[in-house]
């Protein structure tokens, strides 16, 4: 009986042999023998564990989501106890979370690709883990306004702000014209601190009508 250190490993190994062939060799052309030998599996044992290619390219990208979101956390956390800042704390969070998904994959001559096929055949994985982090992003802020390191204003909550600095992080990676990638951390830290604490302010004189949208 494998122990769950095993498991773990067993798991892990995979999804990084399979990040690999679909980094290297894209999708679409991709064939379920060809995975088995980019993967050091015989056909049938890669058979075993998947019935198509669309299940093994889903488990790669759920399995690695969730260790990315782990990982993100880990680093904010680490950011609090080193004595880092609210904005610290967050773009280093953000910075595991999504830069180091968006480096791995510019690195890959199928990017787009890539991308693309995540979205059409993945939206449910990638919904539900964007609700999964932002849930923990939220335990993170509540700690942050605990040690009194930020204090949200009234009407903000917790979901809304984490929801809009995951919002933030996900654009700065779809951001047109691309940000380069060693620019990305820096690009976060822009972001989450005009989130956080507002890049301007209110006029002193009477406030505009507010414009309803025609749709």
């Amino acid at each position: 009986m494998r122990s769950v250190d095993e498991t773990a490993s067993r798991a892990e190994n995979l999804a990084a042999r399979l990040r690999q062939a679909f980094l290297d060799h894209g999708y679409e052309q991709m064939t379920m023998s060809g995975l088995a030998q980019l993967c050091g599996f015989s056909r049938r044992a890669l058979y075993h564990h998947f019935s198509n290619k669309e299940q093994a390219f889903r488990y790669w990208l759920e399995f690695y989501n969730h260790e990315s979101i782990a990982d993100g956390i880990a680093a904010g956390r680490a950011a609090i106890e080193a004595g880092g800042s609210a904005v610290d704390v967050i773009v280093e969070t953000m910075n595991v979370r999504y830069g180091d998904a968006r480096r791995n994959l510019a690195r890959s001559p199928h990017a787009l690709e890539i991308n693309d096929q995540a979205f059409r055949r993945s939206r449910d994985i990638i919904i539900a883990v964007a609700i999964d982090f932002q849930a923990k992003v939220v335990e993170l802020l509540k700690e942050l306004e605990a040690r009194r390191q930020i204090s949200l204003k009234p009407g903000v909550t917790f979901e809304a702000l984490a929801q809009t600095l995951c919002d933030g992080a996900r654009g700065t990676n779809q951001a047109v014209p691309p940000i380069p990638i060693d620019d990305l951390h820096l690009r976060y830290r822009q972001i989450i601190e005009a989130i956080l604490f507002g890049a301007a302010s209110a006029p002193n004189g009477p406030r505009g009508k507010r414009v309803r949208s025609s749709r």
